[in-house]
């Protein structure tokens, strides 16, 4: 009885705190339609829908310069959101589709899955985990991956104060733990499913995620590595830590995905695989993700989950 009215507490002062993000995406939800409804498309202009944190951290790491001349992946403000977005216009533009991108920003989340598949979404510069993006395959292109398969290594991050995620050494470790995720993102769902997890919490929304480890009613979470700010993510109240030198292997590869529906779906596709194609045979795609931190130096991490006989791919193209 106790437990069922904590857990009631729990699940009630989530939503409370969650609110004033319904309610904005409430009003980005409005937004978005009427975008939709008003935005005139013409020969040399493509709308495109993105969340507003990740078009403000694109435009800071641009500074002023243009996004073809891009080469170096270091910097304060890079992410792989980031990461993926400058690249997707770099193989377009390679790929020869030129037109200018309208941008209309909000946060969109999961809404810009319903717009790629009723194609007011031309493609999205977020790329897309292979699993995800078969599920939508009767209704999108997919892309050659960006990053490939057993390349892609996520932190394990928590309060800076809850010390049992930070003794962490082993599998069995993990069954004293808590952990929350979306089966919407089907690979980070599955992986943390395969880890035998005290409990595995659903919730949908990543702010609500990243406040339930912050306060320590969640033990941990999965998120990207940050190594420009140390894996030290800190927003407004909001203070989260990578366990240092551990690793979570999710295996899968990520993909951009293009709207078959979109009036450019066909041109756009051909001329992002064509681009995505050079700069891979140039080693610009591994060396942009390698800069960034997130394909990370394997040598001395602990990759928690990597089963026996599996072998991540380490091994570089660069030299």
């Amino acid at each position: 009885m106790i437990n069922n009215i904590k857990w009631l507490f729990f699940t009630a002062l989530i939503f409370l705190l969650s609110m004033p993000f319904s309610v904005s995406a409430l009003r980005d939800d409005v937004a978005i339609s009427e975008a939709i409804k008003n935005f005139k498309t013409t020969d040399n202009n493509v709308v495109i829908y993105i969340r507003d944190d990740v078009y403000h951290d694109y435009m800071r790491f641009l500074n002023g310069r243009k996004v073809q001349d891009i080469n170096d992946f270091s910097g304060q403000f890079i992410r792989r959101d980031v990461v993926d977005m400058i690249l997707a216009q770099q193989a377009l533009l390679l790929g020869g589709f030129n037109k200018q991108f309208s941008y209309q920003i909000g946060k969109v989340n999961f809404r810009n899955t319903k717009l790629l598949e009723q194609g007011e979404l031309l493609l999205s510069f977020d790329s897309y985990w292979s699993q995800d993006a078969n599920a939508l395959s009767d209704k999108v292109f997919i892309s050659d991956p960006v990053i490939r398969k057993g390349e892609y290594f996520s932190g394990v991050f928590t309060s800076p104060s809850n010390r049992k995620v930070f003794e962490i050494k082993h599998l069995s470790d993990f069954s004293q733990l808590t952990s929350v995720s979306t089966p919407r993102w089907r690979t980070d769902w599955d992986t943390l499913s395969a880890l035998p997890l005290k409990s595995l919490t659903r919730e949908d929304e990543w702010l609500s995620q990243v406040r339930m480890v912050s306060m320590q009613w969640i033990d941990f979470m999965l998120m990207p590595l940050m190594p420009e700010i140390n894996n030290h993510y800190i927003l407004e109240n909001i203070n989260l830590k990578a366990v240092p030198k551990v690793l979570m292997l999710l295996d899968d590869s990520r993909h951009y995905v293009v709207s078959k529906l979109h009036p450019d779906g066909k041109r756009a596709y051909k001329s992002l695989q064509q681009g995505l194609q050079l700069l891979r045979k140039q080693g610009l795609i591994e060396k942009a993700y390698r800069q960034a931190g997130f394909i990370p130096d394997l040598t001395d991490k602990l990759i928690i989950n990597l089963p026996v006989s599996h072998k991540p791919a380490q091994s570089s193209s660069l030299k």
